[in-house]
């Protein structure tokens, strides 16, 4: 059954980079937006006369907290129509069009492997619902590693939030990984995402040299997804362990 489109409004607007927001949308005429950790929504924007010229899609970056209130973070493209308009056009009170929630980027039911949530920039949306979902709602689990890569420090997304859960949340590691950067802190790499899951997957080898199971999911900008799927099976892992969803 396709979803109705519904009226959302804009409640508050954070500017979190020098080029990323982060929107916090309301669905008046629903008292919970229900979805999945991993879901998205698709706005319908003022921007063309064609209906799927207007339609722009964006991962959830909320975890379901039984309001009618969801969380996206979204980052400019200069060069497109839908990113400058929500950038410079809307503000807290406009009204939007919105459908949704669509998608099967979700959790597998039994988190009974290791889960690697790999993401690079706003391809970060999904995976913090996820793990504040396992969070809140206490949800067993075995190790989890978010890898989040960015070229520089200022780039970072949710990086403090993201710490201070570790401590929370048993068995969460959270990696943020900067390519452009060299003089790092505790708890940073500088490089790329590829060489953090590479070094977590080979010192959890077992005795005799196997690859654990585990779960792969990668979200992000298309080079990284399609170059960590192959290095992923060229490690050993079958394509139906890993998932992917790309960003850009």
């Amino acid at each position: 059954m396709a979803l109705e489109w519904q009226k959302a409004v804009v409640t508050k607007i954070v500017d979190e980079t020098a080029n990323t927001k982060r929107f916090w949308i309301q669905v008046p005429e629903m008292e919970k937006f229900n979805f999945e950790p991993g879901q998205f929504v698709t706005l319908d924007l003022p921007i063309h006369e064609q209906k799927n010229k207007r339609w722009r899609s964006y991962s959830i970056a909320s975890a379901p907290d039984g309001t009618n209130t969801i969380e996206l973070v979204i980052v400019l493209n200069e060069k497109g129509l839908g990113t400058p308009h929500l950038f410079n056009d809307v503000v807290v009170g406009s009204e939007l069009v919105l459908r949704g929630p669509q998608g099967k980027f979700t959790m597998p039911e039994h988190l009974d492997s290791d889960l690697y949530l790999i993401c690079t920039g706003t391809g970060i949306a999904p995976f913090r619902a996820m793990v504040h979902y396992i969070n809140r709602f206490k949800v067993p689990h075995q190790q989890v590693h978010l890898i989040f890569g960015c070229r520089q420090f200022e780039d970072a997304l949710y990086e403090k939030e993201l710490k201070d859960l570790e401590q929370e949340l048993s068995g969460f590691h959270f990696h943020p990984c900067f390519s452009r950067e060299t003089n790092i802190s505790a708890g940073q790499y500088s490089g790329y995402v590829h060489d953090v899951y590479e070094k977590l997957i080979n010192e959890s080898r077992q005795e005799d040299g196997s690859i654990p199971p585990a779960y792969f999911y990668l979200c992000g900008w298309k080079a990284m997804v399609d170059g960590a799927k192959q290095k992923l099976q060229d490690l050993g892992y079958d394509k139906k362990a890993i998932h992917l969803e790309l960003y850009g």
